[in-house]
């Protein structure tokens, strides 16, 4: 695998190191997403009503498998991002799909002057259009979690595009839709500059995921300047209905 850093941009990690980016959801909720967290012992999530990622030791134990057991709730469905190995006895893999990560290495980023900033009251427009669009997981809560931009015709937002995992010295760029009746104008192009815009201008690198047999999004970021980092996996999996005790979730403060 070969890690690609981007000008100015964090550099690659020391030979035999993992990358932040190798687990990208427990890097930012150890991270700059800490007051995000809910833990217990190695494993961390996010509030339900914000994201479904959860951060899973690279290499989780049977005692990490019970604390997130706890977490979720016996027979709730759980992300496991990029988690390629054997899962305990009584779990159920429900959904499986081979990804990729994409890293800045040279986005023409810049601002949009029709891009407007969206906040907690164009939620609910919001939740529409991600519901036509299917961009994956965006909740009542996910706004929250970065910058948002939207651009808006007589009104209505017709195309979106924002931030979601931060891990340390990158952001991801995420839920890039547009109204399919404005799809060919370049709105995404152009909102996913402008959120790389912002991202940059905090120091940081931007960076994304999308599925493997995605070509016509693939081509796109890599006509941007986004280059592939890693092969990936986007796995989900069923929280058997017994479970070891009675352990919740607990604010990572409080843990």
């Amino acid at each position: 695998m070969t890690v690609v850093s981007s000008p100015g941009g964090p550099g690659p990690a020391p030979a035999g190191a993992p990358h932040v980016l190798d687990n990208p959801a427990l890097a930012s909720l150890t991270g700059p997403h800490a007051h995000f967290a809910e833990r217990r012992g190695r494993v961390l999530r996010y509030p339900v009503d914000v994201s479904p990622w959860v951060g899973l030791p690279g290499e989780p134990d049977a005692g990490d498998w019970a604390d997130l057991a706890a977490l979720a709730g016996p027979g709730n469905v759980v992300p496991l991002p990029g988690f390629r190995g054997e899962i305990p006895e009584g779990w159920e893999i429900t959904f499986r799909l081979e990804g990729v990560q994409f890293v800045d290495d040279g986005l023409a980023a810049a601002p949009d002057a029709e891009a407007v900033r969206l906040g907690p009251a164009d939620v609910p427009e919001m939740l529409d259009l991600v519901a036509r669009t299917e961009p994956g997981p965006f909740l009542p809560r996910t706004v929250e979690l970065g910058t948002y931009l939207g651009i808006r015709r007589e009104g209505a937002l017709i195309a979106m595009a924002g931030e979601r995992l931060h891990p340390p010295g990158w952001t991801e760029i995420s839920a890039v839709c547009t109204d399919p009746a404005f799809r060919g104008e370049g709105l995404a192009t152009r909102l996913i500059l402008a959120v790389a815009h912002g991202i940059r201008e905090r120091g940081e690198t931007p960076f994304l995921h999308t599925g493997a047999a995605n070509t016509g999004a693939i081509r796109l970021y890599e006509s941007l300047g986004f280059r592939l980092r890693r092969h990936t996996v986007f796995l989900e999996a069923r929280v058997p209905e017994r479970l070891p005790d009675d352990r919740a979730a607990v604010p990572a403060a409080q843990a």
